[in-house]
């Protein structure tokens, strides 16, 4: 039998174990009609990614769930892939064309996507062998990317099904534009951050009324150029009677009207709000309920588009500082007050993105977010934790048209044809040869490409095959569950939902597991600006994959964040120690031998104690696993490794295997192998390469990985021997109490007295007679009836149907202890009078800050307790 180095060093396992796993295909999952089907998609990570401690969170948690799958039974398949990220790689392919001194404009489209697919071919995999390292069991056989041959077949069958719906359409409406990558971007990819600004309070002269005006404030008042009304609420008394006159609109020739909306808020501001509906979603919509023109003021790169204007041309803040100067100068800025507000800006860049009308692609929402809501209500789709799935509601219920245009080169080309003659929109497969208005035979394709969320919308049919009937389609589609973080629930889930739904007539998946932030130890986000991230690669390279998966899972609930301490990493590298220490005992005392199973009868009731515990422990983390509570599961492994099986059951056996000629040794022998090894089995989808290491040293197996999932047996169900060993631990409990209350020295051994008149409770002890002695600390353990014998001064303890006497003057030396209570109690007086002399002190009292006066306080009560038990214990002594 091969023994286990005496030290654990997770660099000389982890690897060797990952490749071996590779080289044997234990990752791969076949189509088997035998057996039932499990499937997990992996929310594909970009290209440009960086492996972070949420990618390590949601993928240990998928990793746990399919290596459990996995061992039931299942053909568990892990699909992996990656996303084309579009503006992420651009952005990182244009920074490096300029280091290059090479332009993106001069290479032209084609040239600049042969650089996009190099930079693809050579950092691409990068994150995905980074989840190799943190011991993803994906099928990498099956990897897929969102741009690669099939899922930019299904990008394409899916576009044209929209459009000949009626679904897509091509229009003008409010979006996010970026000024600095010059695209539209998704309301995902917009990031709200708290900003110092300004309410700028204006006069809009009334036309007509000589020094009359209404009072209007903004967070922008360059926009003002593209004011096409000012709105007040139809129900605001003040301002009834404006409804209908114009007003002068400020550094403009121009005049608005006022208009009565629902829409404006009488309590916000001044009541009045100023609409300008080319430049804000909120007045859009006003916009159109009023037929309001919509006017454009600003270029793609953000600067004042305003012929004849003195600001035409300047940078939108430029304008704003010139425009506020101008305002203040013609009497027309009342006040100018700080206002702190929420900004939005592009996550990328960090620029503050505009809201600007444009011509884009739109994808109609309202009839696809039907059945998507139903799916949730009914509950056909479940959310865990439920809560989460308010959120899905809200944002569907009041869902938008997706813009799904991007102005970008990288990423899918829209499907669409534009007729050189006559301008005809033909959208189709491959470029069409005659135009089906004119007759023309000359076309330009559109240039813009799809938001990259319309491809990861189609990821869990996409990855399978889709729109080709494949067997994985048939055999995986819908997959099981979605593990993902709260904060893209409405970006990528619903997503996939309503395009699961529109495309195959099946939801996704029919649970959404949802998890929440990896913070740091102050509870803040992680994030490169504060300068708080933690390199999961790091965490691995001291100490071990494992010991990184552990600490993302303990105390782990669905939906909530966790904090990151190193402190933790710690803890569970010590737990992975105590594994492999508990497997060398084990080694070293099986020496070459392979006991086979014991009877039950051979068994001792410790025996069969431990094995009825692990049997409860198996039934119920099957049932955690199964409901997604895998913080729970992880805990009860834990503990039942930790202190059921090292702390108590290694110790209660060691008097059987110091003795060779015990005839129950080998039953002893054989319940520790099979105890940890099934042990390890329901750790391993936590902790991977730990248990493959320790399981293979134990057992002639090829995997634990492949190895079945334990169950439930009726065969190793021992109530009774269960709750006698219970009573013994009991026992054990109050003795090492009464040793740590009395600071007995770990090595002084004491007589100790067990009293019962329940003959069954002493035949237990009988029973335990030779571990008990041993974790007792007994000298001699005696079993009575009654107290005869039992001097008066012994300490007493009670457990259930028996009591513990242990004689004091086994415990300690009598006389010196009397000699160091009267010690202790000494200082102990001293310590009091001195607190009580700053207590009483006036002068302490009205210049020492309040907590340290409390902390005083807190001393003295912390004495007078201790002063009253040495006294108790003086008493006792007779002193």
């Amino acid at each position: 039998m091969k023994i286990l180095p005496k030290t654990y060093t997770p660099s000389e396992i982890e690897d060797k174990l990952y490749q071996r796993w590779m080289d044997r295909g234990y990752f791969h999952a076949e189509v088997d009609e035998k057996k039932k089907a499990f499937c997990i998609v992996m929310p594909p990570p970009n290209i440009t990614g960086q492996l972070h401690m949420g990618h390590a969170l949601d993928n240990t948690m998928q990793d746990i769930l399919i290596r459990f799958r996995r061992m039931q039974g299942y053909s568990a398949l892990w699909q992996p892939g990656t996303d084309h990220a579009a503006i992420a790689t651009e952005v990182k392919v244009i920074e490096k064309l300029k280091k290059e001194g090479r332009d993106k404009e001069e290479l032209g489209r084609e040239k600049f996507l042969e650089e996009c697919w190099a930079w693809k071919d050579e950092y691409g995999n990068r994150i995905i062998n980074q989840l190799k390292k943190l011991g993803s069991s994906a099928d990498w056989d099956r990897e897929r990317f969102t741009m690669d041959e099939g899922c930019s077949e299904a990008v394409k069958e899916v576009f044209l099904r929209l459009y000949e719906k009626g679904y897509i359409y091509r229009g003008s409406r409010i979006i996010n534009w970026c000024p600095v990558c010059q695209t539209t971007i998704s309301d995902a990819e917009v990031e709200h951050v708290d900003k110092d600004g300004f309410f700028w309070h204006i006069k809009y002269p009334i036309v007509g009324e000589d020094g009359a005006f209404v009072e209007i404030a903004t967070t922008r008042p360059e926009t003002l150029l593209g004011d096409t009304a000012v709105a007040v609420n139809p129900d605001d008394a003040r301002y009834t009677a404006l409804v209908g006159k114009m007003l002068k609109l400020p550094l403009t020739d121009r005049e608005i009207p006022v208009i009565a909306d629902s829409y404006v808020d009488p309590e916000f501001g001044t009541g009045c709000v100023k609409i300008t509906p080319a430049h804000d979603p909120n007045d859009f919509e006003v916009g159109k309920r009023h037929n309001l023109s919509e006017i454009t003021i600003l270029n793609d790169d953000a600067t004042i588009r305003c012929p004849g204007s003195p600001y035409d041309g300047m940078d939108r803040y430029e304008a704003r500082k010139a425009m506020v100067k101008d305002l203040e100068a013609a009497g027309l800025l009342v006040k100018v007050v700080p206002h702190s507000h929420a900004v939005g800006v592009h996550d990328r860049c960090k620029t503050v993105i505009e809201p600007m009308i444009k011509p884009q692609w739109f994808v109609k929402m309202e009839e696809m977010a039907k059945p998507a809501i139903a799916a949730l209500k009914s509950g056909e789709l479940k959310f865990v934790p439920e809560s989460y799935g308010k959120t899905y509601l809200n944002w569907l219920e009041g869902i938008h048209d997706w813009c799904i245009s991007r102005q970008l080169w990288w990423g899918h080309r829209i499907p669409a044809y534009y007729c050189d003659k006559c301008g005809e929109v033909i959208v189709a497969r491959e470029m069409p040869h005659t135009c089906p208005h004119c007759g023309g035979h000359s076309f330009r394709q559109e240039e813009d490409t799809l938001d990259t969320w319309f491809s990861s919308a189609l990821w869990p049919f996409s990855t399978l095959g889709w729109p080709k009937d494949t067997p994985e389609y048939r055999y995986f589609y819908p997959t099981d569950v979605l593990v993902t973080g709260y904060d893209i629930i409405f970006f990528w889930v619903i997503r996939m939902v309503f395009s699961g739904i529109e495309q195959t007539g099946k939801l996704p998946f029919h649970t959404v597991l949802i998890h929440g932030l990896v913070r740091d130890a102050e509870g803040r986000k992680m994030s490169k600006s504060l300068g708080n991230g933690i390199d999961p690669l790091e965490v691995i390279d001291r100490y071990g994959a494992d010991a990184l998966r552990l600490t993302l899972m303990t105390g782990n609930a669905p939906g909530n964040d966790m904090r990151f301490y190193w402190e933790r990493v710690e803890a569970a590298r010590n737990f992975a120690n105590k594994i492999w220490n508990a497997a060398r005992f084990i080694e070293m005392n099986l020496g070459e031998t392979m006991p086979a199973e014991p009877a039950a009868s051979a068994l001792l009731p410790q025996d069969r104690w431990v094995l009825h515990q692990l049997n409860r422990l198996t039934k119920e983390v099957t049932e955690n696993l199964e409901k997604f509570e895998l913080g729970i599961a992880l805990q009860k492994v834990y503990d039942f490794i930790w202190e059921e099986f090292c702390d108590w059951y290694i110790e209660m056996v060691k008097p059987r295997l110091w003795n060779k000629e015990d005839p129950t040794r080998e039953a002893a022998l054989w319940t520790l192998r099979e105890v940890l090894s099934r042990a390890l089995k329901l750790l391993h989808p936590f902790m991977p390469f730990i248990t493959e290491e320790v399981f293979l040293s134990l057992n002639e197996e090829d995997s634990i990985m492949v190895s079945p999932w334990p169950v439930e047996e009726t065969r190793f169900v021992f109530p009774e021997d269960a709750a006698e060993v219970e009573r013994v631990k009991d026992a054990v409990r109050e003795i090492r109490r009464i040793r740590t209350s009395m600071n007995v020295a770990p090595g002084q051994q004491a007589e100790v007295f067990v009293v019962s008149e329940d003959e069954a409770v002493l035949d237990s002890f009988r029973r335990a007679e030779d571990f008990f002695r041993v974790l007792g600390r007994a000298s001699e353990v005696k079993l009575q009836k009654d107290k005869t014998g039992i001097r008066e001064d012994a300490v007493s303890a009670v457990i259930p149907g028996a009591m513990i006497y242990i004689p004091f003057a086994d415990l300690v030396d009598v006389e010196k202890e009397k000699e160091r209570l009267a010690r202790e109690e000494a200082r102990l007086e001293s310590e009091i009078a001195r607190a009580d002399g700053m207590l009483r002190n006036e002068k302490f009292l009205a210049k020492a800050p309040a907590d340290k006066v409390a902390a005083e306080q807190k001393k003295r009560k912390k004495y007078e307790e201790m002063l009253e038990k040495v006294r108790e214990q003086r008493k006792m002594l007779g002193a």
